[in-house]
């Protein structure tokens, strides 16, 4: 990050992220200094990131679906998130528009990022996902959906494919697109 050891953000990237994101210049600028309160160093790691996403999910083992979220945002995989990667995560998974959204799902789900899914690496985030469920929600679960493998097929069935075919960024965002039960099913959500 070009201003790491100065107090203030640097023009560039606050023009920037008010271009990419719909924060603020305040909004950015509060950010940034609790961020350089939490990580002096400009940088965040895998396990600070792990630490700060579990406590969103304080009842559930957050730590494999915050590995992989993490890994969709270092963006230049140096295996740490400098302020820009971090802003752009939070607006992705906060206020992005949903195929902004959707994009970064598929990066989520593409977990050896080859620029395709498998069903495999469906299976293997669903997994991750399914860690996040609480025990008393996971009784309320459909059928066809309360187990990470159940999940993972009634998720690859909308896209019509077979067992070793993938899907490319576009297909993964119009299939989703498509049918709401595919992106209930690409996320978690907290019943309340």
């Amino acid at each position: 990050m070009g201003n790491s050891k100065s107090g203030a953000v640097s023009k560039e990237i606050l023009e920037d992220l008010k271009l990419n994101t719909k924060f603020s210049e305040t909004e950015i600028v509060q950010w940034y200094e609790n961020f350089k309160k939490q990580c002096p160093n400009g940088r965040i790691t895998k396990e600070e990131f792990q630490t700060i996403y579990s406590k969103f999910f304080p009842e559930s083992d957050a730590n494999t679906y915050a590995q992989h979220v993490f890994r969709s945002f270092d963006t230049n995989d140096d295996g740490t998130l400098d302020f820009k990667e971090y802003i752009i995560a939070l607006h992705m998974t906060s206020t992005g528009k949903t195929t902004r959204k959707l994009e970064w799902a598929f990066s989520l789900f593409d977990v050896d990022k080859n620029g395709y899914i498998t069903k495999s690496e469906v299976t293997e985030i669903c997994t991750a996902i399914f860690k996040l469920i609480p025990k008393e929600e996971m009784a309320k679960l459909p059928e066809d959906e309360n187990t990470a493998e159940k999940r993972a097929d009634k998720l690859w069935k909308y896209f019509d494919k077979g067992e070793n075919d993938r899907i490319a960024e576009g297909e993964f965002i119009q299939g989703v697109l498509d049918n709401d039960d595919a992106l209930r099913l690409i996320q978690y959500s907290p019943l309340k």
